[in-house]
């Protein structure tokens, strides 16, 4: 098992309009009052714009067979996973702070807080001690426990927010990823002040708050996820009924793909938590006791909330809906303000037809257990912009630091959905318009700049076709 780098910054996205095809002038793109280039009206702002155009937009593009071989591949061929179920009974000193010491490094560019002001250097000495690097064991026991509430995982254990820039707060260097209730973890290591938890889970390694994990057997924490029946998260986010007798289980955000057992044998005419269970689904939640020990509550999720009974066919329909549950989400790096940011949006979005993904775009885009069409400086612009072409529903694009989602064309020219922070295109006299956007977008593909001088297809790293 091997920690995976922290995450790479999904870049602002620039557009820019130089020609759709080869002939097209750059004028030829409509801009809109919005300033979202190539988005001529609403309707393509809707998953069924994109669907209708499609030939067979319900033909499942692999199986539940093939998915879980995919998935079982990835786990044992990419190093930036972890294969829970095969850690040791001990873990020794020499793996728990190699996994540490390859997130917790501090930023070298000069940080600033959330009001602007520069953060005192003796910030960096604090955070170094409080890893407590020195009480790591020579050997431990391995420990499990599951994620209880929507956590943040952090570089250090602090809940301080640093930014390397002065008018830019979103962007906090501390802010790794999140995880979902019900996720087991291996528990490697506590802070000196025993308030966070070193934790590694199958997709990161990284620091949460302890209230977040409640410690159970391994037995517990890794067959959860195996338990029928389940009801799998197909909405951007949904959230467990209100019961002020349980408040553990109490308006409980779960998120895209999350899946949890369904208590099907709990008597009808039985509330649940004060409440009767006819209009919902009766489901198994992990709590955390007063002693940090893992037990199970039931709680209710309403029958109407965006669930299903299975992960959904991987189809290219159901790629668009799912990605378009998104549109508007406000962009949050590292899965920050309950939201997610590039990397997390795809993951997210391919996890619902349970499809697993390395978490951060530096890893997806060269993973070994999934199919990809690397790019390098010898590529030339000709070759890249012919690869675009042939781009189908549901491929990855990868430029540094970020990634699009391709949802179809549009006169012959790809368009993608992505999280980004925002957009830039020439607006045909030769400057350079900038738009922020911070959000779920729709934009077109070709046009988009990563400089002055580059389109992101000349900076594309990498095409993921996600399916076997």
């Amino acid at each position: 098992m091997r920690l995976m780098p922290r995450l790479t910054l999904c870049l602002l996205a620039a557009l820019a309009a130089a020609p759709v095809l080869a002939d097209q002038r750059p004028d030829a793109v409509p801009v809109p009052p919005s300033g979202v280039l190539g988005i001529s009206n609403n309707a393509m702002l809707g998953p069924e714009f994109w669907i209708k155009q499609l030939v067979q937009p319900d033909r499942v593009l692999a199986g539940i067979d093939a998915v879980g071989a995919q998935n079982a591949k990835l786990l044992k061929v990419d190093a930036s996973m972890h294969d829970l179920h095969g850690v040791p009974a001990n873990v020794d000193r020499a793996m728990v702070t190699g996994w540490i010491n390859d997130l917790s490094q501090y930023p070298k560019r000069p940080l600033f807080d959330d009001k602007g002001q520069p953060v005192p250097d003796s910030l960096r000495a604090q955070l170094t001690d409080a890893l407590a690097l020195d009480a790591v064991p020579a050997q431990q026991t391995s420990r499990y426990g599951m994620i209880v509430q929507r956590a943040a995982l952090r570089t250090y254990p602090t809940d301080t927010r640093v930014f390397t820039s002065k008018d830019d707060t979103d962007i906090d260097r501390f802010q790794e990823t999140a995880e979902f209730p019900g996720t087991p973890v291996l528990i490697a290591h506590t802070s000196r002040d025993g308030r966070w938890l070193f934790v590694v889970s199958e997709r990161y390694a990284a620091w949460t708050h302890r209230d977040n994990v409640a410690e159970g057997s391994a037995m517990d924490v890794l067959t959860y996820g195996t338990r029928l029946p389940q009801r799998v998260v197909t909405g951007g986010t949904i959230h467990t009924v209100f019961t002020p007798e349980q408040p553990a289980v109490s308006q409980l955000q779960l998120d895209m793909g999350v899946a949890v057992p369904v208590l099907s044998d709990h008597p009808a005419d039985q509330p649940v938590n004060g409440q009767s269970p006819y209009a919902s689904y009766v489901v198994d939640l992990p709590i955390r006791q007063a002693d940090g020990k893992l037990a199970f509550s039931p709680a209710l999720i309403q029958r109407n909330a965006d669930t299903q009974d299975n992960y959904l066919p991987l189809t290219e329909a159901n790629i668009i809906r799912q990605a378009f549950k998104f549109l508007g989400e406000r962009y949050g790096w590292g899965h920050d303000y309950d939201g997610r940011d590039c990397s997390g949006f795809v993951s997210d979005v391919f996890r619902s037809m349970g499809v697993q993904m390395p978490r951060n775009t530096s890893k997806q885009a060269i993973s070994p257990g999934l199919t990809h069409q690397a790019f390098g400086d010898k590529d030339s612009h000709d070759a890249r912009l012919k690869a675009a072409m042939a781009l189908q529903v549901g491929d990855l694009v990868y430029i540094p630091g970020h990634v699009m989602m391709v949802i179809g064309k549009l006169d012959g020219a790809p368009y993608v959905i992505h999280d980004t922070g925002g957009m830039s295109y020439r607006d045909g006299k030769g400057g350079m318009r900038h738009v922020k956007l911070n959000e779920v977008s729709v934009t077109p593909l070709l046009p988009l700049m990563y400089d002055d001088k580059h389109t992101y297809v000349d900076r594309m790293t990498s095409i993921v076709r996600v399916h076997p």
